[in-house]
């Protein structure tokens, strides 16, 4: 069996690490890996110094031949049977889908056909989801569109924040991936189409789009349930793709700050004084105690971190606009 693992950031290295000691490499190799895709150096910091990604990192320690680009694949004398990709962040061109005999499977943290796109774990927690989970399915040229190979569940919990999901969602795909690959080899698993008419897509987040209307946190802080919807930009519904309008309770706005974590992180505004300027205000932390949204640690646009009884004892007529 060879593979070649499509991925990037830290929290998939478990995946190709899980994939390397698991399954059985071909005679001829070491590693059933027979090399990893992953995105190139990035400048990183103030020096803006090259970074090579985790996913490097590992097959470099290994031994294990790296690709920046997956057209380069096509030029080597690799003969890979099958692809895993596991947050990658580029597109697969139809050629490279096709050079894989098996094609590629890919690890998707959403319940598919919900959340396509870019942000599925924080769209899960934002839209108030009860449950959460991953899919896995067969790549073809459109957006997380292919069959479903696999797709399992679990309780979205109350301090589920989009990174504590994430690696909740990658680190039980581990064993689901390796007891299926070879059966799916076999020709023994049934792919499920996905239902069109229940898909949802997400976008890359930006922070504009982590803000919440201060009247909202105002009501959430005083366990009050309001008639107006909160609009979520980033997740598309419909056949016209608008944007997610949910209910805005004390929950709902508790569950978006979760969502934020760790980055962007939610923001509103305040104005420390009634002649003050507004200023942006940071929600680091939040939880809800007896149905009321209660505010743990916040920071001030350019202040230090701090809890939000410290900014009222510093700032009493702190208000939200």
């Amino acid at each position: 069996m060879k593979i070649v693992f499509f991925g990037t950031p830290e929290y998939v290295v478990p995946v190709v690490k899980a994939l390397h000691k698991t399954l059985k490499p071909s005679a001829e190799n070491k590693s059933s890996i027979v090399a990893v895709v992953t995105q190139g150096p990035k400048p990183v910091g103030r020096k803006k110094i090259l970074s090579h990604s985790p996913v490097d990192k590992w097959a470099y320690d290994k031994g294990i031949p790296i690709f920046t680009d997956s057209n380069e694949l096509l030029e080597s004398e690799l003969s890979p049977d099958i692809g895993v990709l596991a947050s990658f962040g580029q597109i697969i061109p139809k050629k490279v889908l096709n050079y894989f005999p098996y094609g590629i499977l890919n690890i998707h943290p959403s319940l598919l056909p919900k959340y396509r796109g870019a942000s599925p774990v924080r769209s899960t927690i934002a839209s108030g989801e009860k449950e959460a989970g991953a899919t896995i399915i067969k790549l073809d040229e459109e957006l997380d569109h292919g069959k479903i190979v696999s797709q399992f569940k679990i309780d979205l919990e109350d301090k589920d924040t989009s990174e504590i999901l994430r690696e909740k969602l990658f680190n039980q795909s581990i064993d689901v991936l390796c007891s299926l690959i070879k059966p799916y080899l076999e020709d023994k698993i049934h792919l499920k189409t996905q239902n069109e008419k229940e898909a949802t897509y997400t976008t890359q987040i930006t922070k504009p789009e982590a803000h919440i209307q201060p009247k909202f946190i105002k009501s959430a802080l005083g366990g009050k349930t309001i008639k107006e919807k909160m609009e979520i930009p980033f997740i598309k519904v419909g056949a016209e793709k608008k944007a997610l309008q949910v209910s805005v309770t004390p929950e709902t706005i508790d569950g978006f700050i979760r969502a934020m974590l760790p980055w962007p992180t939610a923001w509103t505004t305040v104005k420390t004084d009634s002649k003050s300027k507004p200023i942006r205000l940071r929600i680091l932390k939040a939880h809800i105690s007896d149905y009321v949204l209660v505010l743990d640690e916040v920071q001030l646009e350019g202040r230090n971190i701090v809890t939000w009884k410290q900014l009222k004892e510093g700032y009493p007529t702190v208000m939200f606009l």
